[in-house]
Parts: structure tokens; C-alpha cells; sequence
């Protein structure tokens, strides 16, 4: 009991509020009635203001009204419909000048990462109850930092990593408050497998005065630092964006598309700290976001050309043994 009031008092703090100085509203969208009851229960006790939501289906019937500060969707399995509602609550929300958030699963992944290319919205994966509240903080943080001024690229990469710190803490709020959840899926889990080889130049993006190294040296490079995690904690070496630029490169050279998927496995951490830097990295012009031509449902990313002749000259100024320790 004694525990229970300390922690009561280490966890206290004032509820978000909007521009009126009342507590943010929160929509929540979500098929499953009990988890948006559960949804609504943990933004409620954070101080946060639920509106009226509804399953995913309300997206394509009606107007959509006003929906709030911030709109939270749960959609762990997408059909068509599904794309075609998240698509309209897409445009809705960057019209409107709210934030989306938007809880998958992984096997969803692409589907919803499709769907969502205009409001630049916030992707959890497979999410703790403490994960989507931190998550709906956040982007209230990020839309009062942009209010005050514009962020330079290194305001980016300094909120990413403050990120990283806040994903620490909200596991430690699972572990004291919400010790019944299953922890999320973590990207280490999975294998990914490549396939092909290509020419040390490629196409579609523009041509790099430097070519690119021959993908069979970048993936050598990829695997040794994937060898590091056998010997030490992987957090010790977690740099997501250079294994991305790295899986990028091999990829170009290769002529394979990256689904975002793939791209979140070869980061080596948990798919929504990737899908963070994955975003920032898509803002501020290292990566690009590609339709497929053939298909508008999906989308890939690919490195821009400034970041492909970056990854050129440094692959020219470095010998293969310093490659290889990179």
C-alpha cells in the first residue's frame, strides 16, 4: 500500500491542455469496443479529454466532424475498407490541423503506411496501454515546439533521440502500472532475408558521380554489426539510422524496392522507434517516400539522391577494412 502511494506521487502531473486551456481532446477510433473503453480509461486518467469515436467503418459513413486534438486509431488488421477509411481520416486530419496516431501490427504495417501520406501521422506498433499515452504527449509536444518556431534538422535528430529516452520510460511504466500487458513485439525477432544482386550503379533515382559499392561488401558490413548483439546488449549500439542508410544502399545497388516493413527490420529496434526515425528522415530529405506505380495501395522508401551520393563518397574515401568496422 505504501508502494502504491509513492508511486502515485512520482507519476503525478498536470493533463495537456489546448490553445483554450482545457484538457486536449482525444477521438479514438477502433473496431473493438473493449479496446477503446481501455483506450479511453488510460487518456482519461492521463488528463486527457476522449470525444466521441467510433469503429473504423464511421470513417466512410457521414461527415466527419470535429475530431479533436488528436485522433487515435487501433486497426491491428486492415481489408480494403479499412484503407479506404484510414485514407479519408488522412485528408480529413491534414486539413485540419490535428494529429494522427494510428496502432498496428506489424503484418499491417505496409497496408497502414500506405494509406497515410499526407498527414504525416505518428505509427505505434503492436503498442503497451503506456506507449499509446506517452504517444499522444508526444505529438502535443511536437506540434507546441513547432508553434514556437520552425525545427532546424538537428532540432529533429535531438527529438529523436529524446524519443528513444521516452520509450525507456514508458516501459518502465508497464513494468509498475500496467504489469498485465504483454510486452510489444521487438524487431530483433524476426529474420529478414535479401535477395539479388545488382550493378554498382542503379536507376530510378538519379545517378551518383561516385558508384555505389558492390552490395555484397555493404550486406558483409550489415551482418557484422548484426554479430555485435551476440556478445553484447544490442542497445548498447543502437544507431537505427545509419543501418537504415546502410540496408538502403545494398537495396539501391540491388534494384530491390524496401517496403517500410523491411526497412523497420533492418533497423534493429522496436518498430515505432523506427517508424519515428523513419518519418524525420523522410521530413528532412534522407529518405523518400515512393508509390508504386502499379499498385497505389503500397509505398516504399528509397534514399534520396543527395543521401545516395553521400553514401558514394563515403563508401570512395573509406578502404573495405574501415568499412567494415563502420
Amino acid at each position: 500500500m505504501v508502494q502504491a502511494e509513492y508511486t502515485t506521487q512520482d507519476f503525478s502531473y498536470d493533463g495537456a491542455h489546448d490553445a483554450a486551456g482545457l484538457p486536449a481532446r482525444v477521438a479514438i477510433f477502433a473496431d473493438r469496443g473493449t479496446t477503446r473503453s481501455q483506450i479511453a480509461q488510460d487518456l482519461t486518467g492521463a488528463g486527457f479529454r476522449c470525444t466521441q469515436g467510433g469503429a473504423l467503418a464511421d470513417l466512410l459513413e457521414g461527415p466527419l466532424t470535429l475530431l479533436g486534438d488528436v485522433v487515435m486509431v487501433d486497426c491491428p488488421v486492415i481489408d480494403a475498407a479499412g484503407m479506404a477509411a484510414l485514407s479519408r481520416l488522412d485528408m480529413r486530419v491534414s486539413r485540419s490541423g490535428a494529429q494522427l496516431i494510428v496502432a498496428t501490427s506489424l503484418n499491417a504495417l505496409d497496408d497502414v503506411f500506405a494509406a497515410l501520406d499526407q498527414s504525416h501521422p505518428q505509427i505505434l506498433v503492436e503498442p503497451s496501454r503506456a506507449e499509446r499515452v506517452v504517444a499522444v504527449g508526444r505529438v502535443l509536444a511536437d506540434v507546441s515546439n513547432e508553434r514556437v518556431r520552425e525545427m532546424t534538422e538537428e532540432d529533429r535528430i535531438a527529438l529523436l533521440r529524446l524519443s528513444q529516452q521516452v520509450d525507456a520510460i514508458a516501459q518502465q511504466l508497464d513494468q509498475i502500472s500496467f504489469a498485465d500487458d504483454s510486452a510489444p513485439e521487438r524487431l530483433s525477432d524476426f529474420s529478414h532475408s535479401f535477395r539479388g544482386k545488382g550493378e554498382t550503379v542503379s536507376t530510378g533515382h538519379g545517378m551518383a558521380r561516385y558508384p555505389l559499392p558492390d552490395p555484397s561488401i555493404v550486406r558483409q558490413i550489415i551482418a557484422s554489426r548484426q554479430a555485435r548483439s551476440r556478445f553484447f546488449d544490442e542497445e548498447l549500439f543502437a544507431d537505427p539510422a545509419w543501418d537504415m542508410l546502410l540496408d538502403l544502399t545494398a537495396a539501391h545497388a540491388e534494384h530491390q524496392r524496401v517496403s517500410v516493413t523491411s526497412l523497420c527490420i533492418a533497423a534493429a529496434v522496436p518498430a515505432t522507434t523506427a517508424l519515428r526515425w523513419i518519418k524525420q528522415l523522410v521530413e528532412t530529405g534522407v529518405f523518400e517516400r515512393v508509390a508504386d506505380p502499379a499498385d497505389k495501395r503500397r509505398a516504399f522508401i528509397a534514399l534520396s539522391d543527395q543521401s545516395l551520393e553521400g553514401m558514394a563518397r563515403y563508401f570512395a574515401e573509406v578502404d573495405v577494412p574501415l568499412a567494415h568496422a563502420a
